[in-house]
């Protein structure tokens, strides 16, 4: 890979990364007061509903960024300007019928699906008001789509962060007005329950607000590119441009593995979710008990686990129309340095993430959540944080396969895998009765065998052999002496300074080794550093201190 090209790579993931953690940051600092308004109760109606509406997205458009964009960087690498924009045109089309159609099945469908399968009437209220959410966000998924076909993250990254500032506001101010609305509800008994739910209600219109926000702010920007559009197809000198029935099929036939393949692997969420209320009812725990008990996976480890894994889409999303113009070009070997490229930078996010999760689990928890009881959160990131590298793995995996044209190879793998994860969750469920820690280590047997299954088929598919020196051992390794350094410093702090402190003191410790150890044990090149936004001044801060491996 050229330098020029492996810098402008690295810089597009860069941007959508930088985008991904800023957004998830400001998701983190409003998820804080959101989990204190709400509590444990209110939390449950929150996470789940949201289960509901991730599977909803599935069906709809989390698969629309991804396809738009490997179907229009295709027809641009060949300069058929035209054709990707029939693409686009007919993405949105799909947009309109497919979030249109799920959007009306959700809002009418709210009663039976929070009655009767997941045993929590009172989350009807904030099902109902995030409804409308899916059909904003498969238009939104186009657009973004769009644009990364082009080679461009920043539209993305941008729209990104103001959906999730105008979220964060309407969010805090929403659950707050209608969590108290909830409280002159019902009965005495229920009055608690009831501004539970309502505030839960309250917190999904930030959702969609947020959401209609970025797509106003991305059809704003498609219309300022309009001119330049016009010129481009101007000079397309394709003589056979597609028809608009080979550009749905093509769309369907790139969009429908993609969703069974996300499908599956996010429906484990909302079935793992069924599957727990159910059997914590049938061992006879109230609603209520249950409801909190899924508030605080949702509500704490959900929240912590979903930074990392926020970065590897980010990821994955920019390194698609890359991988697609190599296919084009037909070169093996630029497929695989890619593919390590990618997955490595991954990794290098995902492990200290995991390392740090189990080192400081409590701590951290206790420093972003010190209204809640920690206990048990803290013990579901010892147990299912190592399932945030295999999570961040299967996500690169899935990209590469699915750009490489082999799209059934996700669906399939996800399908056996979900099934061995849900009778491994049974087991522990109903057999060890281990509770809400059965869900999390599901994750982990879950995300593990994906990730197997789809480095076996990406061998048979290009030959790839996945490098596991700097892409596994060198990051494991630097990450274990990070969190034995880190845990050692927070336990030494803790004696003599405020808990909070002595947390933050051992993060910054955490990062610093860490980053010196990924130098001097060669996990980085300079080369790759340089690429970095404002790398060239970390190159020579670390060479000043001789921190970096010739």
């Amino acid at each position: 890979m050229s330098k020029q090209k492996r810098s402008s790579f690295i810089m597009q993931g860069t941007i959508l990364a930088a985008a991904a953690m800023i957004t998830k940051v400001i998701g983190l600092a409003y998820r804080i007061p959101l989990t204190n308004i709400l509590g444990a109760e209110g939390n449950g109606y929150y996470g789940v509903v949201f289960q509901v509406y991730n599977l909803a997205l599935m069906l709809t458009s989390y698969s629309l960024p991804m396809a738009v964009s490997k179907l229009v960087s295709a027809r641009l690498a060949n300069r058929q300007y035209r054709n990707a924009q029939r693409v686009f045109n007919g993405a949105m089309t799909f947009a309109l019928v497919a979030g249109g159609v799920v959007t009306l099945l959700v809002f009418f469908g709210a009663g039976f699906i929070c009655s009767g399968i997941l045993k929590m009437d009172l989350s009807v209220y904030a099902l109902r008001t995030l409804s409308p959410c899916i059909l904003i966000v498969a238009f939104l998924g186009v657009l973004r789509g769009y644009f990364q076909g082009h080679a461009t993250m920043l539209p993305t990254a941008f729209s990104q962060i103001i959906e999730q500032i105008a979220n964060a506001v309407v969010s805090l101010v929403g659950a707050w007005l209608l969590f108290r609305v909830g409280l002159n509800m019902g009965t005495e008994e229920t009055r608690e329950s009831y501004g539970a739910a309502m505030g839960a209600a309250g917190a999904t219109v930030g959702t969609v607000i947020g959401a209609l926000t970025a797509l106003i702010f991305l059809i704003v920007l498609y219309g300022a590119y309009r001119p330049v559009i016009r010129r481009h197809t101007a000079k397309d000198r394709t003589r056979r441009p597609e028809s608009k029935k080979k550009i749905y099929k093509v769309l369907l036939l790139t969009i429908a593995p993609v969703i069974l393949s996300a499908t599956l692997n996010n429906m484990s969420n909302i079935v793992d979710q069924g599957v727990f209320t159910n059997a914590m009812a049938f061992l006879g725990y109230s609603e209520k008990e249950y409801t909190e008990l899924l508030g605080v996976f949702n509500g704490q480890y959900d929240t912590m686990i979903g930074i990392p894994l926020s970065v590897a889409s980010a990821l994955a999303s920019s390194f698609m129309p890359s991988l697609v113009a190599a296919i084009q070009g037909g070169s093996r070997q630029l497929i695989h340095r890619k593919i390590n490229l990618v997955s490595r930078f991954t990794m290098m996010i995902a492990i200290p993430c995991a390392v740090g999760f189990i080192a400081l689990s409590r701590p951290i928890l206790d420093l972003l959540f010190f209204t809640q009881d920690n206990t048990v959160p803290a013990m579901l990131l010892k147990l299912g944080g190592i399932s945030v590298v295999f999570f961040c793995l299967s996500t690169v995996t899935n990209a590469a396969l699915q750009g490489m044209d082999k799209m059934m190879e996700p669906v399939k793998n996800a399908a056996i895998s979900f099934l061995i994860h849900l009778v491994v969750l049974l087991i522990m469920l109903f057999v060890f009765r281990w509770s809400i820690y059965a869900v999390a280590i599901s994750k982990v047997i879950l995300s593990g065998c994906i990730c197997i299954l789809n480095a076996w088929d990406l061998q048979k598919a290009c030959r790839y052999k996945q490098e596991v020196k700097k892409t596994f051992i060198i990051p494991a390794a630097a990450s274990i002496v990070m969190g034995g350094g880190a845990f050692l410093m927070f336990s030494v702090l803790d004696l003599i300074l405020p808990e909070a402190a002595a947390t933050i003191a051992a993060l910054i410790v955490a990062v610093i080794i860490y980053g010196i150890c990924m130098a001097l044990m060669g996990g980085i090149s300079e080369a790759e550093i340089a690429d970095i936004p404002q790398g060239r001044k970390l190159v020579v801060l670390l060479k000043k201190f001789h921190l970096l491996k010739k």
